[in-house]
């Protein structure tokens, strides 16, 4: 088998792992005249399933007027892990706490997030008790802000 194609991952890969890949070129210019932090939850197919940990993060720290603040425990599942919360949901429900704790502590506006299951289950879980304080997002629609300048939202 040629080296970098086992079981077919050098077919497919992760849009933050290809764009850290072919050295994207960041945004140069403010996108935005004030700083809005952003914290990032890493989802367990990213970073258990294809190793990709770091690459969201550079791509989050390359955003201007976005500042990453590193959340507790970002690695750890946040209850939904595909329909482990509908089969699961007092685990489910447990876990989402916790990980809304951590989110908590960091006191960011912004939850980072690249799987929509993920995003799901962070938004409604902040929704009760976060009437449109901290918003959940996709990393690259972040950098698509930043480069259409309208900055972080």
């Amino acid at each position: 088998m040629p080296s970098g194609q086992r079981n077919g991952r050098a077919k497919l890969k992760d849009i933050h792992e290809f764009l850290v890949e072919i050295e994207f070129e960041p945004r140069k210019a403010p996108a935005s005249t004030q700083s809005t932090s952003v914290t990032y939850h890493e989802s367990c197919h990213l970073c258990h399933g294809l190793k990709v940990s770091k690459q969201p993060r550079q791509i989050l720290k390359s955003i201007p007027g976005l500042r990453l603040t590193e959340c507790a425990e970002s690695n750890w599942c946040c209850g939904s892990a595909g329909i482990y919360n509908i089969t699961n949901p007092e685990t489910s429900a447990r876990l989402l706490q916790r990980k809304l704790n951590n989110i908590n502590q960091t006191q960011a506006g912004q939850v980072a997030t690249a799987n929509p299951g993920c995003h799901l289950q962070i938004e409604n879980g902040l929704s009760p008790n976060n009437p449109g304080q901290i918003k959940v997002t996709h990393p690259i629609v972040l950098l698509d802000q930043a480069y259409r300048d309208n900055g972080p939202h």
